[in-house]
């Protein structure tokens, strides 16, 4: 598989920060501004959705994101799944009445689309200062215990680290004539689907992976977006990515393409389909062939990772906290070509010796590393949470960290530009898992 481009991008209507929400108006106010906020409902307390340290709930603003609130009838996490919104909350920011119809709130603000008047009815204020919220509104996590979310700061150094980033360091991140510097790569589109939305099903594309990838129908919101177009449609051989959360679910595509780019009409294809059901923890322990989805099996990226969870997001810079591991990609030559570690399951088509990186390696930030000298406070962020929570070795393509397009408004490509190999260090990856004795088994999801 090729190199990863891509951006979060929620459903359907109208747009905040580069994130896509939609819904059939709602009860937020008048017109398109957000309700003012309510007084503090009767209800007994209510916690904002989270998940991982990571909360989906409410809005994500200043120091209150998704945090807890007392109100009446508290959605979940500020979230309401249609109607008005009898007490939801928006911590920290201003409150945005209801979601519309599964639609989603962004920092507090509403944007499901243009609200048909309604009144706010028991909007609750913000509550206390909750966990900083990382993604999309709408959008679920995996569980708590998840590798992603593992603060991975005093973790064990890799028995082979030194000699991989050794190797890694004198050869550098890239060849001349591709990217030699740590870039950010805002391609990304991240799409959330209202739950009562109909799927869609799709043609396999030729060279269709199976039975790696899932067949089931795809929720597909009007005015979604693939990775980096504005619409569905993909040519040209690009990784066409396609994120989409549904409920309990989140859809990751990989090469896909509707004709004429809209959610409905034309030819939908797609050369592999991933279904996740983000109340299972996939990870746990288990030797091969048994790990994830099955060991020796592809998905939207390479390795076999789930790709948005680690994307990084305008919320998670503007949380000032990002609570996951990120995901990169670097060339094909600086990996191992016949192994891999878990999380992965799989390896696309490295050609490097076994000084190089294996597929699945999670590189972490060394903590003695002088975040100061770094350019602004928004690069420290992300390079506090390559210290505590790394960053995954997913596909191959030129050296990029995987970002949402609207994470552009706050930060630009060279942020990192300064971090060398030499200043990381692979955490521990346990066993190498040859990747030619591994035979996919997956049973394929068509439902």
């Amino acid at each position: 598989m090729q190199s990863l481009r891509s951006a979060w991008v929620l459903a359907a209507c109208s747009s905040t920060f580069g994130l896509w929400a939609c819904g059939n108006g709602g009860s937020s106010g008048s017109g398109d501004t957000a309700g003012a906020a309510g007084t503090l409902g009767a209800g007994s307390p209510a916690t904002g959705g989270s998940s991982a340290g990571t909360s989906f709930g409410g809005g994500n603003a200043g120091a209150h994101s998704g945090g807890a609130s007392q109100a009446g009838n508290t959605g979940n996490g500020g979230v309401s799944s249609g109607g008005a919104n009898t007490g939801g909350t928006n911590g920290g920011g201003s409150h945005a009445g209801s979601a519309n119809n599964g639609g989603t709130n962004i920092g507090g603000t509403n944007n499901g689309g243009t609200n048909t008047g309604g009144t706010n009815t028991g909007g609750g204020a913000a509550g206390s200062a909750g966990t900083a919220g990382s993604g999309p509104a709408g959008a679920q996590s995996f569980p708590a215990s998840a590798p992603f979310y593992q603060d991975i700061s005093q973790a064990t150094p890799d028995g082979e680290s030194a000699k991989l980033i050794a190797a890694l360091d004198a050869i550098g991140w890239g060849d001349d004539g591709n990217r030699t510097e740590l870039g950010i790569d805002f391609s990304f589109n991240i799409n959330v689907a209202d739950a009562g939305l109909a799927r869609r099903a799709f043609t396999k594309a030729a060279g269709f992976y199976s039975p790696d990838c899932d067949t089931a129908p795809v929720p597909l919101p009007p005015g979604g977006k693939g990775e980096g177009v504005d619409n569905y449609a993909c040519s040209g051989g690009d990784d066409c990515h396609l994120f989409v959360f549904q409920s309990s679910r989140l859809y990751e595509l990989y090469q896909s393409n509707i004709t004429g780019g809209m959610a409905t009409g034309g030819t939908f294809t797609a050369k592999c389909l991933v279904v996740w059901d983000l109340t299972k923890d996939y990870w746990v322990a288990k030797a091969p062939p048994n790990f994830s989805r099955g060991d020796g099996c592809t998905g939207a990226d390479a390795a076999g990772l789930p790709m948005t969870p680690l994307v990084l997001t305008k919320q998670d810079i503007m949380s000032g906290n990002v609570k996951h591991a990120l995901r990169f990609t670097i060339d094909n030559n600086r990996i191992a070509e016949t192994v891999y570690v878990h999380p992965a399951t799989h390896l696309g088509g490295p050609t490097g010796g076994t000084d190089m990186l294996p597929y699945g390696a999670r590189l972490r930030l060394r903590g003695n590393y002088d975040l100061a000298s770094l350019p602004n406070a928004n690069a420290r962020v992300v390079a506090k949470a390559l210290q505590t929570y790394g960053m995954y070795l997913a596909d191959g393509g030129n050296i990029y960290i995987s970002a949402t397009t609207d994470a552009s408004d706050l930060i630009n490509n060279s942020i990192l530009a300064a971090l060398k190999p030499s200043d990381f260090q692979m955490v521990d990856g346990g066993a190498r898992i040859d990747a030619a004795s591994q035979d996919c088994k997956h049973v394929p999801v068509t439902d």
